[in-house]
């Protein structure tokens, strides 16, 4: 590095923690890069980014990473809302995962974090949700009790090392650039290929993957500490609303909206998909815990406090929608 500061960014071959790379580049920064595999260099090509192994299980290989960091961007966690052993492969990951960036941050004498956490974290009970309702108390998934629980931590060990430390908490992340497709992307994928059977009255609250890392950077660039920035788009979309748009903008596809049915029907539909996982091993496209917590819930929110403190301005869901499908359409063969 040239002694300029440095940011390190985790988790960056995945798809916020890449597209946060090539903004930070744009704006200037120095930027380090790390990876589980540094043989993941598929993402980085053409990038003039130091790239860097680290995992964080490992506090050791976050220590090394984090040596002469002046920002550090906490973006890599296990993002997935299934696994063989939920509490291992989930909650314990992004637990002591946490615990080890924070630690390792304060150690290394890292001046400031932003820590990316998820609306999973938000508490839903009154509507528009926003940053000071806390926390969620819903305790049913492991993923959202993992990012619940792990943004809490983050919190806590910051207050308790002296570290300036933000959070933001991002939504349905679609767009480019992307090299393997994320939880959210992977669901407008199963809607452009006709995959959604039925209509889950789930909602969406997509937003662009760039947008969300402009609000990282802005996070670390004015964000108060100890605060929380929703980074979302106030207004989400149903499956049937995605759906439609989408046959809008690529008739030739012939799909055809999927049909709602009732919660019974699909808590049902859920329960023989997780039975059928424990032998396959395959993620179920639904969960029952889901279908309890999500079914006709609008995942909106009230994100006046990240326009105001961060100038955070998103592209409409239509538009964040309308793109990613373009790109996907473009990038289809690799992205299958």
């Amino acid at each position: 590095m040239n002694g300029k500061p440095v940011s390190l960014i985790t988790g960056a071959n995945g798809h916020l923690g890449n597209n946060l790379v090539r903004h930070l580049l744009a704006q200037g920064e120095t930027v380090r890069a790390s990876v589980r595999n540094l043989k993941s260099r598929e993402p980085f090509a053409g990038l003039d980014c130091e790239l860097v192994p680290a995992d964080i299980t490992d506090k050791s290989s976050l220590l090394r990473a984090m040596q002469g960091v002046t920002t550090l961007y906490a973006v890599g966690a296990a993002f997935k809302l299934w696994a063989k052993d939920e509490e291992k492969e989930i909650y314990e990951v992004n637990m002591q995962g946490t615990r080890n960036i924070i630690e390792a941050a304060a150690e290394a004498g890292v001046r400031k974090v932003v820590y990316v956490s998820s609306i999973a974290a938000l508490n839903y009970a009154t509507l528009p949700s926003k940053e000071s309702y806390g926390f969620n108390p819903d305790r049913r998934n492991a993923y959202y009790r993992s990012k619940n629980d792990a943004e809490q931590l983050a919190l806590a060990l910051a207050k308790e090392h002296n570290l300036r430390v933000v959070t933001v908490l991002p939504s349905a992340m679609i767009g480019s650039e992307a090299f393997t497709l994320s939880e959210s992307f992977g669901i407008l994928k199963s809607v452009y290929d006709g995959n959604v059977p039925i209509e889950t009255s789930f909602t969406l609250n997509w937003i662009d993957v760039k947008d969300v890392a402009a609000g990282c950077y802005a996070a670390a660039q004015r964000g108060v500490n100890g605060r929380r920035y929703i980074l979302a788009n106030e207004k989400s979309m149903t499956l049937r609303e995605t759906t439609t748009l989408t046959m809008e903008l690529f008739p030739e596809r012939g799909l055809k909206i999927p049909p709602a049915v009732p919660k019974a029907v699909l808590y049902a539909i859920a329960f023989i998909m997780e039975q059928s996982s424990r032998f396959t091993g395959k993620p179920p496209l639904l969960r029952t815990n889901l279908v309890s917590m999500l079914f006709g819930v609008p995942q909106d929110f009230d994100i006046s406090q990240a326009r105001r403190e961060l100038g955070f301005t998103p592209k409409s869901p239509d538009q964040a929608v309308r793109e990613a499908l373009l790109y996907l359409k473009a990038n289809y063969a690799r992205l299958s």
